[in-house]
Parts: C-alpha cells; sequence; structure tokens
C-alpha cells in the first residue's frame, strides 16, 4: 500500500491537471485535511522534537505544486500579503491559525498606496485546511509552538508578491520573495 504522503502528492498533481481552479483548491484542501488526520505524518513533520523553520516537502516537477511545513517555536503574524498569481493552501497540523481576508478599498491607481480593511476571520485548528485564491489578502496569525502544511501553486520565491501596511496605507512589491511571516 502507498505512503499516504505519497497519495497526496500523487492526488493533488492529478487535480492540477484535471480540474478548473476552483475545483482543484476544494481536492487539495479536502485532501491535506485527510493528510493531517495521520498522526504519523503529523509527528514526523511537527513534532516536538522538529526543527522550528519552513522546508520544503515536495515539490512536483510536472506542475510546480509546493507543500512546505512551517514549524515556529515562537508566535507570529504576517501582515496583509498576496500570493501574486499563486494560490496558497494552509493546513495546521498543531497549534491554531487565525487567518484574516482583507479587501483592498482604493482603486490601485497611485503606485506604492493601498487602502486595505480586514472582512472576515477564521480559526483553523489542528486537521482543518483552508485555501487563497491567486491575489487574495491574507494575513496569518499563530501561538508559540504552531505547526502548519502550505500548498502553493508555484515556488513563492520565483514570482511578485505584494506586502500591505494598513496603517501607512502603502503596498510594497515583494519580487521573487517568499517571507510570508515577516515582522
Amino acid at each position: 500500500m502507498a505512503d499516504r504522503f505519497e497519495d497526496f502528492c500523487r492526488d493533488c498533481r492529478a487535480a492540477l491537471q484535471t480540474q478548473d481552479l476552483p475545483a482543484v483548491l476544494e481536492t487539495i484542501r479536502d485532501r491535506l485535511q485527510d493528510l493531517l488526520q495521520d498522526p504519523a505524518i503529523v509527528a514526523r513533520h511537527c513534532g516536538a522534537e522538529t526543527e522550528p523553520g519552513i522546508r520544503t516537502l515536495y515539490r512536483d516537477p510536472e506542475t510546480g505544486m509546493n507543500l512546505l511545513v512551517h514549524v515556529y517555536a515562537e508566535g507570529k503574524e504576517s501582515p496583509p500579503h498576496d500570493h501574486g498569481r499563486s494560490w496558497a493552501v494552509y493546513g495546521q497540523a498543531v497549534g491554531h491559525t487565525v487567518m484574516t481576508v482583507w479587501r483592498r478599498t482604493d482603486d490601485g491607481a497611485t503606485p506604492g498606496k493601498a487602502a486595505v480593511e480586514p472582512i472576515e476571520s477564521y480559526r483553523l485548528d489542528p486537521g482543518m485546511a483552508g485555501y487563497f485564491p491567486p491575489g487574495a489578502i491574507h494575513s496569518i496569525r499563530f501561538p508559540a509552538g504552531a505547526c502548519f502544511l502550505r500548498v502553493t501553486g508555484t515556488d513563492l520565491k520565483t514570482i511578485p508578491t505584494r506586502r500591505f501596511d494598513p496603517k501607512q496605507g502603502t503596498v510594497l512589491e515583494d519580487k521573487g520573495v517568499s517571507g510570508v511571516v515577516r515582522k
């Protein structure tokens, strides 16, 4: 019998090759939730002995999909950001993450300026997954000890993404920098 991890990667690749994007995101979210039900997988990648950091667990050479594990010793909060032309599916393994969806309220006409406001927040607990389509502005917040898996449509270090500062009313384009969690 094939490993659940291998099954997950195979199923995601098949979805990416045969489904439209909304269906792909639902499929990957559902399969990630299934994967997170396996205590051996969670222990292997997010156990107490796991070194903190962000590591690539899998990169599909055919579709460009990436699966990363994020292990944090300290709690963090990201600024509102997007993943450019990529999508992202987050799956909580340990602890929790509060996901906030933001909306841009200006017309985007002034370079470097942006007005954003939060419109929805929800919490991912262990075994839960949520997704953001391309260009979706979001932020994440989690406590010390949190660990999650993140699946992206491409290596975010290779594409432009945007980071928003709601207090300053600015937007910065990161050209090929993936720092999901900045302080």
